[in-house]
């Protein structure tokens, strides 16, 4: 495996346990943290795997572009509506007037959990 597709993959695996650590905090939860760590997961686990497929990544934030640049795989195209509302995580929670709930964050994690044990299969890493 290529040294960026192992840095990609180390920068997901942080983020997605950063969402974790967030949701499940007794002491001043940050829940709007957890979704927007849970779509930076998924997008970087899908930079990953782009980066091991030798196909250009672009500079976004949108899973469902990202998606859409990896050949078709039909278990990612499962995730697709999942990616949609990740995407909405990397500015939603971020800015004033929105915040996360406990519920909004687990699903985050779930969605992100989907992706990541999918693409950690695609680049034959083991999910743990």
């Amino acid at each position: 495996m290529k040294r960026e597709v192992i840095e990609w993959v180390d920068k997901a695996e942080g983020d997605f346990i950063s969402a974790k650590r967030e949701c499940r905090a007794r002491k001043m939860p940050n829940f709007d943290a957890a979704c927007f760590h849970a779509q930076q997961s998924a997008e970087k686990y899908l930079k990953a795997y782009l980066q091991e497929l030798n196909i250009p990544i672009p500079k976004t934030h949108d899973l469902v572009r990202l998606l859409s640049e990896i050949p078709p795989t039909p278990a990612l195209d499962v995730l697709r509506s999942g990616m949609a509302t990740l995407t909405a995580y990397a500015v939603e929670f971020r800015y004033p007037g929105e915040c996360a709930s406990q519920e909004v964050a687990k699903e985050a994690i779930t969605l992100s959990g989907a992706v990541r044990d999918e693409l950690r299969h695609l680049l034959s890493l083991s999910v743990r």
